[in-house]
């Protein structure tokens, strides 16, 4: 590790400064909507309270509960029904309506229809919506893809500065509580920081597959090592999820997806798919999808019944199809079957929203999310206390000119790991470059010397 002063030292300490100061506000923002996220399915439990608990005599059909879901809503198309998670439960049938979008339709046992939500505008909805694109669409994800990149640099950057050395671990693994006011908020934030790294790190990790640049180029290198086996199980960047997740968050237009519905005949009845689907007891959210109905993130529509679980917990997920004409099953993928680095994937995405194991992996997001937000605090207040009165107090830019072989060697490494990061990392330097010294206030506010030669965000590179 290099020594405190050395160049690689202040040049990793200014990254994780800039690091710090950018994802400050989008860390407090992505904290506690994912917190939030992670009891989608209590959330979702509650909001569907009213449909729940029913009466189980006079039980009509699958098809008759359809018919009522289609007649409230003339000229709607039929893209799912999902079963009852408990017995007197309504099912939901998700439609497709003319000039309304998709609806969530719930008829009772007896074929009633009770109410409807418009998908887009359930509470989970709209966080993910927060969560994952800021409510601005795809521009927005790219926002999240850059904060998550620079969130993980600093993560990194702080491990490296802060990484107990000589023995000492004082102020590091534990807080040094009778050291004066200064040093309490530096061994908080940096304590924290410690024990939060891993947790954190997985967490945005498992992330990235989600994301526009990152996931997309993810997505380019499996298909081109050949390591694509049966349906992708997340979306990317601005793809629709899943119908079990109430699908279309901004990634088409209604005319599209209605135009994407194309009937498929059928000498199989819903109603001998549904009692498939009731006897294979998959996990909930377990939706039955019609022949021509959108398949998922995209896919264009499949010919055969389907039957899946979009269980958040990725590795309970069963896919199963069905003929159309005979209902006899012609192929079966469980999580097992997936590849390994589907598999992966899916393994971090479960624990990402917080359903790989229950309640625990609920009570660990939120606690990773609250320790974020401790180090986004205190790193403010920590900065708060040193920063001059007439500059913006970042650690200065280091003069050894020996470092710069290292540094560029961390930035090719980035372009690979993390492109957005590293775009903007080369965005700055050329503002640096051509924009700071023709504006010498704002290089002073910076910090930087007259004659500017190492470079302001990008720390010399």
């Amino acid at each position: 590790m290099a020594r405190a002063g050395s160049g690689l030292y202040q040049t990793i300490w200014r990254w994780h400064f800039y690091a710090g100061l950018f994802v400050m506000p989008m860390v407090l923002i992505l904290a506690m909507t994912g917190s939030l996220y992670l009891f989608k399915p209590q959330v979702e439990r509650w909001e569907e309270r009213a449909w729940q608990g029913l009466p189980t005599t006079g039980v009509v059909s699958p098809s008759v509960q359809r018919d009522a879901a289609l007649a409230a809503f003339p000229g709607a198309t039929f893209h799912s029904y999902r079963l009852p998670e408990k017995v007197g439960d309504a099912v939901m049938i998700h439609l497709a309506v003319p000039s309304d979008g998709m609806r969530d339709v719930f008829v009772s046992p007896q074929g009633k229809v009770l109410g409807s939500l418009d998908p887009e505008q359930r509470i989970m909805a709209v966080l993910r919506a927060v969560h994952g694109q800021l409510l601005l669409g795809e521009r927005g994800s790219r926002v999240v893809e850059l904060a998550a990149s620079w969130a993980i640099v600093m993560i990194v950057t702080g491990l490296y500065l802060w990484w107990p050395t000589g023995g000492c671990l004082a102020g590091v693994v534990w807080p040094r509580l009778r050291q004066g006011n200064r040093a309490f908020w530096r061994d908080i934030h940096a304590v924290t920081g410690f024990w939060v790294s891993a947790f954190a790190l997985v967490l945005l990790l498992s992330g990235l597959p989600w994301t526009g640049v990152w996931g997309s180029t993810f997505n380019a290198v499996r298909a081109e090592m050949g390591w694509v086996k049966g349906e992708k199980g997340w979306s990317t960047g601005g793809e629709a999820p899943p119908a079990g997740e109430h699908a279309m968050h901004g990634a088409h237009d209604h005319a599209a997806m209605m135009q994407g519905h194309v009937h498929m005949p059928s000498s199989v009845t819903l109603e001998a798919i549904v009692v498939q689907a009731e006897s294979e007891h998959l996990a909930f959210p377990a939706v039955v999808v019609p022949p021509g109905a959108p398949g998922l993130f995209g896919a264009p529509p499949d010919s055969r019944w389907t039957v899946r679980s979009d269980t958040q917990n990725r590795p309970l997920g069963v896919t199963i199809k069905y003929d159309p004409e005979s209902g006899r099953e012609v192929s079966r993928e469980t999580f097992a079957d997936k590849q390994v680095i589907d598999r992966v994937v899916g393994y971090g995405i479960a624990w990402h929203e917080g359903q790989l194991f229950g309640l625990a992996n609920q009570i660990v997001g939120v606690a990773t999310a609250l320790a974020l937000v401790t180090l986004s605090l205190s790193g403010f207040i920590m900065w708060r206390k040193r920063k001059p009165a007439q500059g913006l107090g970042a650690p200065p830019p280091s003069r050894d000119r020996r470092q710069s072989v290292g540094v560029k060697a961390i930035v090719a490494l980035l372009f690979v790991l993390l492109p957005l990061f590293a775009v903007s990392l080369v965005l700055l330097w050329l503002f640096d470059r051509l924009a700071l010294p023709r504006l010498p206030g704002l290089a002073r506010w910076l910090g930087l010397p007259a004659d500017n030669p190492y470079g302001a965000a990008a720390g010399g590179c």
